[in-house]
């Protein structure tokens, strides 16, 4: 190559190697400010789109997590409910019991059925009055789906409360006479069986729900160790190639300061 003071072409070309180079040093530098190893597609395109997938995968399983534990809650504010509602029948068999009594006149039964009348309208208000977010979960209209994974047909699990209204359990007796008292008591014994067989399965829902989330929880930690295999920066390694583009940038300027001072010398040959 000739030598000239018109071109420099050792200053174009170690201006070019220092362009490439503070590039390099600027996409490691953007990888270690930002702690992932794509900052651009072009960096790597496959993991990138694997990798985003399974954020989103995690993203939704975080909120399936808290799908569960609401459903969870529903189920507890029903299940203390019912439990008041067994206390109610409870203290209406004994009212029952004590009307099936020879030694009572129907006037001292109308006392027992008045309490016993006013305990089946507290059913109703406590039926009425248990809610969540708005929604009456004791009148039978609770039907709700609570999806506790990433498939919106399968992973839904579904949520249905029974009728535990005084009309929903049967109880339309009084104990006003010792024959309606008999019949009452056929009615709280499946009133109360209703209750057991309606808190088991509520009983049974909460577990599988605490299982639900307990799986979600082992999955969205599996996903993100997954994910972070491809997205995430390695460190050290990254340090490293930065300190050495570093090296490089520093040697690029160094050499291209030397050619352009390649010019200057040559026109000592003018002299």
């Amino acid at each position: 190559m000739s030598l000239s003071v018109a071109t420099n072409t050792s200053a174009a070309t170690a201006h070019r190697y220092l362009k490439a180079n503070d590039v390099e040093a600027t996409r490691s530098l953007a990888k270690l400010s930002s702690g992932s190893r794509i900052v651009r597609a072009s960096d790597d395109a496959a993991s990138l789109a694997v990798g985003t997938k399974l954020k989103a995968d995690v993203g939704a399983l975080r909120q399936a997590q808290v799908n569960a534990s609401h459903a969870s809650s529903v189920l507890q504010v029903a299940d203390g409910a019912l439990q008041q509602l067994s206390d109610v029948l409870i203290r209406m068999k004994a009212l029952a019991t004590q009307s099936v009594n020879g030694a009572l006149s129907d006037t001292e039964r109308g006392y027992l059925d008045a309490e016993y009348r006013q305990l089946i309208l507290q059913i109703d208000q406590i039926a009425e009055n248990t809610k969540f977010n708005g929604d009456p979960l004791l009148d039978g209209t609770y039907n709700k789906d609570f999806l506790v994974g990433l498939d919106a047909t399968n992973d839904a699990i579904n949520v249905t409360i029974a009728d535990v209204t005084s009309a929903g359990l049967g109880l339309t007796t009084g104990v006003d006479t010792s024959a309606n008292a008999v019949t009452a008591l056929g009615e709280i014994d499946a009133a109360i069986e209703t209750l057991l067989t309606e808190r088991a399965t509520m009983g049974a829902m909460m577990s599988r729900f605490d299982y639900a989330s307990a799986n979600v929880a082992t999955t969205i930690e599996n996903l993100d160790a997954a994910r972070s295999v491809l997205m995430d920066v390695d460190l050290a390694a990254e340090m490293a190639n930065f300190s050495s583009k570093q090296v490089v940038m520093q040697a690029s300027v160094a050499m291209l300061a030397q050619a352009n001072q390649m010019p200057q010398n040559l026109l000592k040959l003018l002299q």
